[in-house]
């Protein structure tokens, strides 16, 4: 953070409490005690009306506020948890950035909504796993090859299919980062396909960014319209497992339909790969009626499995 961001940081930081020492300040912007003084010296010859006693700390005299931003209590806590999710999930510029928004919205609350956001804030809760350092670096530069439309390299392994656990190179145009059910994903033209493709980040190893600039596909936005992907999936599952069907659901799925002899789900994917690991977990409460290529692969993970027992009885 530079000094003139720090300074603004710290005003508002004084709008938000009554008061707060030069140890707070100090902890909270991981700067010295002595760097604190020069900052509040500074402030103070700017204007800005800081008020300090020894032992008690530093304060905003009365009547002193930047201009105020007008939220609801339930606008204020949609933000507050918004930057608080950000902070576990992204790379570590952007948990920087969550932290400051988050401070300079709870330094110009209004002081009748700050007792009921605060209770709200604190007593409504996501918790997600923390993004790895490996995956936030990737995040990183993935980030900025999307922005300045840089062409990267990487090894990838996929877990499915004739090349699997096979890593191989990678030439794509990146486009989007998005997070599925906690994992990370990439969608990026691959050269070697030809084609788009989504790749998970905990999949990638030895990426590098080229020099070489791409250029990409006039106004791309990442779209979640299923309807666009070109495989269609239809699985026949028990009405036994029906409730858990739709409490572990695929993020694939299109539709549901019910009939007397189960519960028909149409899907639409990119590949079957997407979908194989979900299509497995639910044993034999599922049965794939299309397309072929997937009730092949099913039927060929089965007899491994079934040939692996056998061996080790």
């Amino acid at each position: 953070m530079n000094r003139t961001d720090r300074l603004l940081a710290i005003v508002l930081e004084l709008q938000a409490r009554d008061r707060i020492t030069a140890e707070d300040l100090a902890r909270s912007f991981e700067i010295s005690k002595r760097t604190v003084y020069r900052d509040i010296k500074a402030l103070n010859e700017s204007g800005v009306p800081i008020v300090s006693a020894p032992g008690r700390g530093y304060w905003l005299m009365e009547g002193y506020f930047l201009p105020p931003i007008s939220f609801s209590a339930n606008e204020t806590t949609m933000l507050l948890l918004g930057a608080k999710l950000m902070q576990q999930s992204f790379d570590e510029q952007y948990k920087e950035a969550a932290i400051s928004a988050q401070r300079k919205i709870e330094a110009v609350l209004r002081p009748e909504l700050k007792g009921e956001v605060k209770y709200l804030s604190e007593n409504i809760r996501f918790f997600s796993n923390r993004t790895d350092e490996a995956i936030q670096k990737l995040l990183t530069q993935l980030r900025r090859a999307i922005i300045e439309q840089k062409i990267v390299s990487f090894d990838y392994t996929k877990r499915f299919g004739e090349d699997k656990d096979k890593p191989m190179r990678r030439q794509t145009h990146p486009h989007s980062l998005f997070s599925l059910n906690g994992i990370w994903m990439i969608t990026a033209y691959c050269r070697l396909r030809k084609a788009m493709r989504l790749f998970r980040l905990d999949r990638i190893e030895n990426l590098e960014l080229s020099d070489e600039h791409f250029e990409r596909e006039k106004a791309y936005v990442l779209k979640e319209n299923k309807e666009t992907l070109p495989l269609k999936v239809e699985l026949l599952f028990k009405k036994s497992v029906a409730r858990w069907l739709k409490e572990s659901p695929s993020f694939y799925i299109r539709e549901y339909e019910e009939r007397e002899d189960g519960i028909y789900v149409f899907l639409r994917v990119r590949t079957i790969d997407e979908i194989l690991s979900w299509v497995l977990g639910w044993g034999d409460n599922v049965l794939v009626l299309e397309p072929k290529q997937l009730k092949e692969q099913i039927l060929q993970i089965a007899e491994q499995h079934l040939s692996a027992y056998k061996t080790h009885k």
